[in-house]
């Protein structure tokens, strides 16, 4: 399956549900910056990882956003482009699930 880089970042009302959070998107992907997150993702993988987080977070309160960006090796590749401390993306590795 073809994945998808994908930008996720969130606001988190209760530092209980934020470490949640934190924990579920960092077992998805690659911790940018504080509440930011870039992971590759099959569909299956985005869908286990929205479903995860649906189950941590409060509705009426928090908010997670999902930006995909494109494949990896295209457009993702070129996407980002940083101020001040350069953005080095991670290089792929072996992923053992």
């Amino acid at each position: 399956m073809e994945r998808t880089a994908t930008i996720v970042c969130y606001d988190i009302c209760d530092p209980k549900r934020l470490r949640r959070v934190y924990q579920t998107c960092r077992a998805f992907g690659e911790h940018l910056q504080y509440s930011v997150f870039r992971c590759d993702l099959t569909p299956r993988r985005r869908a286990e990882l929205v479903a995860a987080l649906d189950e941590v977070i409060d509705h009426r309160a928090d908010q997670v956003l999902f930006v995909m960006v494109g494949p990896p090796e295209g457009r993702a590749r070129t996407a980002f482009e940083a101020l001040g401390r350069p953005y080095t993306p991670r290089r792929p590795g072996a992923v053992i699930v």
